[in-house]
């Protein structure tokens, strides 16, 4: 490989690096807006609801994810990152749980009742009629969680374009030694 065609690569690769920590900037920004959003409007909320309705001792005993975060990797190294819900299920996970049949007829004890395999609003914790600033709040945490596992994933390229610049400028000198 020429100089020159390293020298090309190198000062594309640069130049997408540099668009990418823009990128990452203005996300750190808007994640930390909708932090802000989030927190002023779970604070409505508690003095809409009374400090004590709206707090740790409301929480579920149990609390099942909504979202999981996932990662992927590609195949030249890079991490993905990406937010999926919880209640997708995979193909395999639908049907019948046990293989054998049962017999209706004589049932002596009562059936445990099954998990919805939905999970529940966290909303529903704080009553039925909720008010507009905590769904805005969840709303506002969620964007940010969406926002984080991109920043998450473009901090991961931005990695790889450091390594990779590096790796090219230690061949642009290895070519200009060779060529002097």
């Amino acid at each position: 490989m020429a100089a020159v065609d390293v020298r090309t690569e190198l000062d594309s690769l640069l130049l997408r690096l540099l668009a990418d920590l823009e990128e990452l900037e203005a996300k750190r920004a808007a994640l930390n807006a909708r932090v802000e959003e989030g927190w002023l409007s779970l604070s409505k909320a508690r003095y809409a609801m009374g400090a004590k309705s709206v707090g740790p001792l409301q929480y579920a005993s149990h609390m099942e994810p909504q979202v999981c975060v996932c990662t992927s990797e590609e195949p030249d190294g890079l991490h993905k990152f990406r937010v999926v819900r919880a209640a997708a299920q995979a193909p395999e996970d639908v049907g019948p749980r046990e293989p054998v049949l049962r017999r209706r007829k004589g049932l002596t004890r009562t059936p445990e009742p099954e998990p919805s395999s939905a999970p529940r609003d966290p909303l529903n914790w704080f009553g039925i009629l909720v008010p507009h600033s905590l769904r805005q709040a969840q709303a506002s945490f969620r964007e940010g969680l969406q926002l984080a596992a991109e920043m998450a994933s473009l901090q991961s390229h931005i990695s790889w374009g450091r390594s990779r610049l590096q790796e090219l400028q230690e061949k642009v000198k290895q070519l200009e030694l060779g060529a002097a």
